[in-house]
This record gives structure tokens, C-alpha cells and sequence, in this order.
């Protein structure tokens, strides 16, 4: 799955900017932290910089605060994976095209004793419920990404209040929440292409996976030039 959206993602991002042709040389991309701490912008980027002339300059923060600076003009592009707030991004006129790029999945992770009894569940509400009644450690990033977005739907589906010293925000990206999870043996919600890059340093096991619910949609979308005469549209414009 990770193989596949590094080849899906090389192909969609490179396409959304033309040949260099002179003027400023730098392509400003607000993405999440998904793709930073999963290695996909470690093998994008360099091919996006060799094959355009651009020099990539990357923020990684979660889905929120990237459509945020977009709506501030302070990027040229945004790959994000929060369909509602993108929707709301292009609807408000913050972005000129929006443009789907990849996907991968969320899974539901946590130790391997799973004291709230969830792994092998296709239904992550079902999980999600588990792990509330068991009062078990559940790390949320609590920062408005992409990903805490879906984590945030998926315990309003079940009528869950999160409180209470098993439920913790730790408002940082997707890898350091599960090197805390990890230390503090809870269970959190991972894109699974930062779950795979960082498993090797976790004592974290793939308990629930599979539900529809967990499909995770990437989309790359150009920062309206009118926001801002520091936007670089000719970079950011398809080709």
C-alpha cells in the first residue's frame, strides 16, 4: 500500500507544477504529517526538485493547520487528507483545483496484551466502544489533522464522551503519537504508511483494520493566487 502511494503520489504532485522558466525558484507545500513521518516526502520531493528546477520548501503539520495557511496565503500548494475541511477550503475560494493524489488506510493499533479486547474487529466503532467502556489508555493527537479528524467522527458515531485520565491529546504529529502511545502501552488511530515507517521503534501491534470507515484520501490542492502577490502560481500550477 505504501509502495503504491509513493508511485501514485510521484505522479499527481509532479504533475500539478510546469518546468521551471525562470522568476522565483522555490514551491512552498504545506502537507501533513503523514507524509513527512511515513517517508513519502523523502522520495517525492527530490524527484519533484530534479525533474523541475524547483526547490520544495516543505511545512509539516496536521491537515488543519496546513488548509490554514493555505487560506492565509502563505503556500502554494496543499496536500491534505480531511475531506470535509478541503471541501470547505475550495467552497470559501481558497483553492483554484483540487486534485485527488493517493490513498492509504487507518488502523487502529495498540499493545499486544489489548486489555480493552479489540483486535481481529471489523468494526472500528465497535473498537472504539471497547476501548471507552475499558477505560484503556487511547493516545488522540488532538490537533486538527486529517487524522484526528476521523478519529473525532468515529467516537460521535457511538455517542462516547472522551474524558477522563484514559482518554490523553498529546497535540503533536502522527509519529510522536505513537512513540507515546507506544511508552504509555495505549491504543491510538495511525495512518498506516507512519505506522509502518516507525514499527520497527514501537510496541504496537495492527488490531483493527479493514472497515470502511478507515479509508484514507489524499488530495493536493493549488492555493488560490488572489490570496497573496507571494504566491507562487506558475510553480504551483498544473502543467
Amino acid at each position: 500500500m505504501l509502495a503504491r502511494a509513493v508511485v501514485i503520489g510521484c505522479v499527481l504532485i509532479l504533475a500539478l507544477a510546469t518546468a521551471c522558466v525562470g522568476g522565483e525558484n522555490q514551491l512552498i507545500l504545506a502537507t501533513t504529517t503523514s507524509t513527512q513521518d511515513s517517508g513519502l516526502l523523502d522520495v517525492i520531493v527530490p524527484q519533484f526538485e530534479r525533474q523541475t528546477g524547483y526547490s520544495v520548501k516543505t511545512i509539516a503539520v496536521g491537515s488543519g493547520a496546513a488548509l490554514r495557511l493555505g487560506e492565509e496565503g502563505e503556500v502554494d500548494v496543499v496536500l491534505a487528507h480531511s475531506q470535509d475541511a478541503e471541501e470547505a477550503f475550495m467552497a470559501a475560494g481558497h483553492g483554484v483545483n483540487r486534485r485527488l493524489v493517493m490513498h492509504n488506510d487507518f488502523v487502529i493499533v495498540g499493545p499486544a496484551a489489548d486489555p480493552a479486547g479489540v483486535r481481529g474487529l471489523g468494526d472500528a466503532a465497535e473498537a472504539f466502544r471497547r476501548i471507552a467502556e475499558a477505560e484503556a489508555t487511547f493516545l488522540s493527537r488532538g490537533d486538527e489533522s486529517g487524522t484526528h479528524a476521523r478519529e473525532m467522527k468515529i467516537w460521535d458515531s457511538i455517542v462516547v464522551t472522551t474524558s477522563g485520565g484514559w482518554y490523553r491529546e498529546t497535540g503533536t504529529g502522527m509519529g510522536q503519537t505513537l512513540l507515546v502511545a507506544s511508552e504509555m502501552r495505549g491504543y491510538t488511530l495511525s495512518d498506516r504508511g507512519t505506522y509502518l515507517a516507525q514499527q520497527q521503534n514501537l510496541a504496537l501491534e495492527v488490531l483493527v483494520e479493514g472497515d470502511s470507515t478507515l479509508f484514507n484520501v489524499y488530495h493536493v490542492m493549488q492555493v488560490n493566487p488572489e490570496k497573496s502577490r507571494r504566491i507562487n502560481a506558475e510553480a504551483a500550477a498544473p502543467s
